[in-house]
């Protein structure tokens, strides 16, 4: 069988920590950060994006775009984001994408869907160069059901904790796997380090 693979594009989240503004409308290369990241998904498989409920700017923000759009009714967080992402998948990989991390790029998410199809381990996991575990993740299609159980605010850590000895650390250059912005003190040291590189 051919391999499946679909992108899960976790943005259901309520940017408490911005003090009023939206991290996922925030602009990043002239387009809303969801847009940017549901569309660098879009070009590396199918892709769901997981919102919460009444977040009509957000969804506006998908117009047009390749991308099913999925609504999580529950209020445990990541989990809850996750389950619904999921839901009525089977027999096929799903990769976890964090909406709020913009230096993931289209081509890290092909490295790590390929690296996963040519089975180098049940889970892939990117890390920052240094090795440190980041996002995004693939999952065989193995872990679904485990996935479907999850619950709380943490994400996948606990299959990632219980499963160690087959998760395969995948190095991106710098920090990109683990740069996720949360406050506007965030955004700002980002767009500076930005401007820095670009001198």
């Amino acid at each position: 069988m051919a391999y499946q693979a679909t992108l899960i594009l976790l943005a259901a989240g309520e940017s408490t920590r911005m003090r009023g503004a939206d991290k996922l409308l925030e602009h990043v290369d002239g387009l809303p950060l969801l847009r940017l990241m549901a569309q660098r998904c879009a070009k590396a498989g199918s892709t769901r994006v997981v919102l919460g409920p009444d977040q009509s700017k957000r969804l506006a923000a998908l117009d047009d775009l390749d991308v099913e759009v999925i609504t999580a009714t529950d209020d445990d967080g990541m989990a809850a984001s996750i389950r619904a992402g999921i839901a009525g998948l089977k027999n096929q990989a799903v990769m976890i994408v964090l909406a709020d991390m913009p230096d993931i790029r289209a081509a890290d998410l092909h490295l790590l869907l390929g690296l996963h199809s040519q089975g180098v381990a049940p889970i892939v996991q990117a890390a920052s160069a240094d090795g440190e575990p980041g996002q995004p993740v693939v999952f065989g299609s193995k872990y679904l059901k485990q996935l479907a159980t999850l619950h709380g605010d943490h994400g996948a850590k606990s299959i990632l904790k219980a499963h160690a000895r087959q998760v395969a650390l995948i190095p991106l250059d710098g920090a990109r796997a683990r740069v996720d912005l949360d406050t506007p003190e965030d955004w700002a040291a980002w767009r500076q380090s930005r401007a820095g590189q670009s001198n």
